[in-house]
């Protein structure tokens, strides 16, 4: 049995539906697609980190935020952060949906990601069970720490987690502010 290649939803930049079309295909070509960004924090305000295994297709070995991947076909971005959380991670918890942004970012391997991505927002205390075939590890990391450490060393990150992480902490501090 032939296995049909998983399909991403593309999207205007409105985030309208346009379509589907194979992942491989949307990343060589460099068509804006739906995605998302799950970012979990714990009762310190620790953001849990992962770092991507080896084998992915691009990207290996860097660290990023807790996971991202994309939305299926008519899945809300809520139902699919979720399951990713719990493929990648071992963690079933709420999300909220926090903002979106759109970026274009090349890789070594020729490859394109233009995705409109939705961050959401959990938290937790539970440390994870990670998919080995996802992720290679993981850590909880002060915010302070990850600010100063982009900086020293960006080479150890992936390319949105460089991209969307001050629009997170502001957005993480705006709430905090608006609460009190």
């Amino acid at each position: 049995m032939i296995m049909k290649e998983e399909e991403v939803v593309l999207v205007d930049a409105q985030d309208n539906f346009l379509g589907t079309m194979p992942k491989m295909e949307a990343h060589q070509k460099g068509i804006l697609h739906r995605a998302f960004s799950v970012f979990v924090l714990n009762s310190k305000n620790e953001l849990l980190l992962q770092k991507r295994a080896k084998t992915k297709y691009h990207s290996p070995n860097l660290w990023t935020n807790t996971c991202c991947s994309h939305q299926r076909l008519n899945e809300s971005s809520l139902s699919a952060g979720v399951r990713r959380l719990n493929e990648e991670m071992g963690l079933n918890i709420n999300l909220k949906e926090a903002f979106t942004f759109r970026y274009l970012a090349p890789f070594d391997n020729g490859l394109k990601e233009h995705e409109l991505d939705h961050v959401l927002i959990g938290y937790t205390n539970n440390n994870p069970t990670i998919n080995v075939e996802e992720v290679s590890d993981w850590k909880w990391v002060k915010m302070d720490f990850i600010s100063q450490d982009l900086y020293s060393n960006p080479d150890i990150y992936t390319i949105w987690f460089k991209i969307v992480f001050e629009q997170f902490v502001n957005h993480i501090k705006k709430n905090e502010s608006n609460s009190k």
